[in-house]
């Protein structure tokens, strides 16, 4: 283990590599002694083991019906009660973990890039493109994002893809924003003026010098953005715009639990304890990730 580490704080790497893997430990390190992104960090990852494990570890079927069990508190055998239906809360909360993790993930592997791209050309060229494409960003940025969001999908109309569509159609203008701040620093630094001279096109210069620079911001962005796109994502499902019945979307699951929220209070309280849960764990683990991965 000591060699190990003597060899990933070497101050001189004999590679790329080595220093590569060096630079990932000291974030690590940096990471680790920060107890609220540790926090975050832990939250994530049991999001990321429930949705894998979801089958194995819900106590009842998410979607199968018991009006003999309606509206029963929480108990030994039903830990967060039943809801309208019969159906055991808990069960559909784990379940639930997936369709937020899915509906997170394609969000942010749609949004990221284009956000990418369309900042770094406007930031790299400038002129009437730097023009162009930040006039149609502040369009979008114009309106708040669920009432785009809403927008979108009353044309596409409801369910999880469309919601995803939706979401991000409205949630790639800070990325876009960002990483032109970030290429207008980095396209007059004296290493893309040397590239630049050696003959390199354009395209190779933004792909292999200036999107990596811009990538540490990028992605602290998805990462506070997370919370975001899952109270996205919970309020279209909570007006019937998102996953449909019988699916078990949390916001979905407060809809319907909003009737009994003064006699029942746990069909409407527990799911939407989850949103917070996973919102803050994602809103901690960015903030200690900025720290570590923001150079500015």
């Amino acid at each position: 283990m000591s060699t190990l580490r003597a060899y990933l704080t070497s101050e001189r790497p004999a590679s790329r590599g080595q220093a590569r893997l060096g630079q990932y430990y000291r974030q690590w390190r940096s990471l680790r002694s920060n107890p609220l992104a540790l926090t975050g960090l832990i939250i994530i990852l049991a999001l990321l083991v429930i949705a894998a494990l979801a089958p194995q570890i819900a106590p009842y079927n998410p979607i199968a019906q018991n009006l003999d069990q309606r509206l029963l508190p929480p108990s030994a055998a039903h830990w967060f009660g039943t809801d309208a239906l019969g159906r055991d809360i808990l069960s559909r909360i784990l379940h639930g973990t997936r369709i937020t993790l899915v509906i997170v993930v394609l969000v942010v592997m749609s949004v990221g890039p284009v956000g990418l791209l369309i900042g770094t050309l406007a930031g790299y060229f400038g002129g009437p493109v730097d023009t162009l494409l930040m006039r149609v960003t502040d369009v979008f940025m114009a309106f708040p994002r669920l009432v785009l969001a809403l927008a979108f999908v009353a044309v596409l109309g409801p369910g999880i893809e469309n919601a995803v569509i939706a979401i991000a159609f409205t949630a790639w203008p800070p990325y876009a924003r960002v990483a032109r701040a970030e290429t207008m620093v980095i396209r007059n630094a004296d290493y893309i003026a040397a590239v630049r001279l050696q003959g390199a096109s354009n395209l190779r210069i933004i792909l292999r010098h200036v999107v990596p620079m811009c990538l540490p911001s990028v992605i602290v962005r998805t990462t506070l953005d997370m919370a975001g796109i899952i109270l996205t994502a919970a309020g279209l499902g909570f007006l019937g715009l998102g996953a449909q019945p019988p699916l078990p979307e949390w916001g979905a699951m407060i809809a319907s639990g909003r009737e009994f929220i003064f006699d029942q209070w746990w069909v409407a309280a527990f799911p939407g304890m989850a949103i917070c849960l996973v919102a803050l764990g994602f809103n901690l683990f960015g903030d200690g990730l900025r720290d570590v991965l923001d150079a500015h």
